[in-house]
């Protein structure tokens, strides 16, 4: 959508140069035609929602795997479920990818019943498992080549095997591949259908740093191409670099959901602090200063919670100016999604 200056300059034009655009411009233009050029110029593009689930629920056997899950994935967006192992994660995404049958609730996908439309719902998504298992002998562009044959529609091998990084490998066997580039290739049969939405389930797990960062890069590029992306996770940094929402899964129930910065926002953890002093003092009279939380020692250092930090980051400086005690060292860590799963958990996020 324009700016509303240049959808003006959009509108004004088609009323001419006559006196209708001048009634048009001084507010005598008859209220239909006004109330038609006012939409044209005050619309916004609503969110189309891809990906509905509603109060969903999944057992197996006595154990409860998803207890009442509601949330929508929009047109476009990186939406990712976080949670340790054991939240339900991959129960919810593969019911939504038409693998398993929920037992209650709905899900639509792509405007699609995956429980009711699973053959043409796969014409539309494509899937990255937690791991995929090919034939030991089947080289990276027999792959490629078997999976676009079960489309009607399907990417360029060739551009699969250039923009993965799979070209010089492309003649590999499967067997020969390191973990890095079966995930690469697990990430290029999930696109070899031009899918409208690409559901990767833990894409990161098992790598080393470098090849982490070399599949943030490829879905950063998903999301430039305007790709709506649903990644499971547990790793905490993983989700707040490369989800634009994030929903927090414990024991199969969603405790928050939001933007990655709302929902550390809305945490009552407040800013990390941990300080260093020329001389000791007593827990009891920093937690007096302004905007402290919290605070504890250890180690010979001090770490106090606070909110807002600049405050009683101010207000500690005066304090030991008039205690005549010097700061030696100061680290400030803004609070996480770990702190967000603490608060509304009671327990930290097992990795």
């Amino acid at each position: 959508m324009a700016p509303l200056a240049q959808r003006w300059e959009l509108v004004v034009p088609l009323l001419g140069s006559g006196g209708a655009r001048s009634d048009w411009c001084e507010g005598r233009l008859p209220p239909p035609v006004l109330s038609c050029c006012y939409s044209l110029m005050t619309q916004t593009t609503e969110k189309t929602v891809l990906v509905s689930v509603q109060n969903l629920h999944k057992r197996y056997g006595d154990l409860a795997a998803v207890r009442g899950l509601s949330f929508d994935i929009f047109q476009g967006e990186v939406f990712g479920l976080l949670g340790p192992n054991g939240a339900g994660k991959t129960t919810t995404i593969e019911i939504i990818e038409g693998l398993r049958q929920a037992d209650s609730g709905s899900v639509r996908v792509c405007g699609l019943d995956p429980a009711q439309e699973s053959m043409s719902l796969k014409e539309r998504i494509g899937a990255q498992l937690q791991s995929t298992v090919l034939p030991d002998k089947m080289r990276v562009d027999e792959a490629l080549r078997l999976f676009a044959g079960f489309y009607r529609r399907s990417a360029s091998v060739e551009t699969l095997l250039e923009r993965f990084g799979l070209v010089e490998k492309r003649h590999t066997y499967f067997e020969k591949l390191s973990g890095g580039q079966k995930q690469r290739l697990a990430l290029a049969l999930a696109l070899v259908n031009d899918p409208e939405l690409v559901l990767l389930d833990e894409p990161t797990v098992g790598l080393d740093p470098q090849l982490r960062r070399d599949i943030y890069a490829l879905i950063e590029r998903f999301r430039g191409e305007g790709r709506t992306v649903l990644l499971t996770t547990h790793y905490i940094e993983e989700a707040e670099r490369l989800c634009d929402r994030v929903a927090i899964m414990d024991r199969g129930q969603l405790v928050a959901l939001g933007t990655p910065r709302e929902l550390i926002t809305r945490s009552g953890q407040g800013t990390r602090l941990e300080l260093r002093l020329a001389k000791p003092v007593g827990l009891e009279r920093l937690r007096v200063i302004d905007g402290v939380i919290d605070c504890h020692e250890a180690e010979g250092a001090y770490f106090l919670r606070a909110q807002p930090p600049a405050v009683t980051i101010a207000a500690l400086v005066r304090f030991l100016e008039s205690d005549d005690n010097a700061l030696l060292d100061l680290h400030i860590a803004r609070p996480s999604l770990e702190d967000v799963f603490v608060e509304m958990t009671g327990r930290r996020m097992e990795h």
